[in-house]
């Protein structure tokens, strides 16, 4: 069964729109964490054979655990290219999350074994990206190509911040996978920041003012 509003969408309209205007290898671009207080921003690029059988594949986050993993193996599978890039919590931390996302891009991109001629973009176009490329907003849910890519990142993703599970059990990533639940802000407040947190967003960052005031007190 497909999930919910992809029954009534063309997800192939922008791709075939491409190859009208002599495009021929388009890849989709998409990311995994910009929201997150911990861990890294994945990218994911992904080159799909044309209008090759969708079944499973839409918008990562529309898509159950179960189904978004088997989603992952099957574009493993027919993908004719997959570049992933991540960047991690220091260069979030340095760069800015927005410009941190671009570069998980443009690193994507580079990770890829073949050269697409054109790129579709989810949500804005990438800065200092210079390849064609076409930004669509909610892309993800329009595009094959694109919702490919946000599998691939999500499940990238989801797979490290469970692997810093097992160094940090005590913040719970394997749940929540970094993002401001209640959970972890909960954690935050209990056991202090650890080393994966974004130092620069507003609850780490208010939780290490704190900190630094206690200590001036001291």
């Amino acid at each position: 069964m497909k999930p919910c509003g992809q029954c009534q969408i063309d997800l192939w309209h922008f791709e075939r729109s491409a190859r009208s205007q002599g495009y021929t290898i388009i890849a989709g671009i998409d990311e995994a964490g910009r929201g997150p207080l911990a861990g890294p921003v994945v990218a994911a690029s992904v080159v799909l054979p044309f209008e090759c059988d969708t079944e499973g594949i839409f918008d990562s986050k529309a898509l159950l655990p179960k189904k978004r993993e088997a989603a992952y193996e099957k574009i493993q599978r027919i993908a004719h290219a997959i570049g992933v890039g991540i960047v991690d919590h220091r260069e979030i931390d340095r760069i800015n999350i927005l410009q941190a996302t671009w570069q998980a891009m443009r690193l994507a991109v580079l990770d890829m074994n073949v050269q697409a001629d054109l790129f579709l973009v989810d949500g804005h176009p990438i800065r200092d990206f210079h390849y064609p490329h076409v930004a669509i907003i909610d892309g993800d849910r329009k595009s094959a190509s694109i919702a490919a890519a946000s599998i691939i990142a999500k499940v990238t993703r989801d797979r490290i911040m469970c692997e810093y599970d097992t160094i940090y059990p005590q913040y719970g990533f394997a749940k929540h996978k970094g993002y401001a639940t209640k959970e972890h802000i909960q954690s935050i407040c209990a056991h202090g920041v650890c080393e994966i947190h974004r130092k620069t967003f507003g609850p780490v960052a208010r939780e290490l003012t704190l900190l630094w005031s206690r200590q001036e007190l001291l």
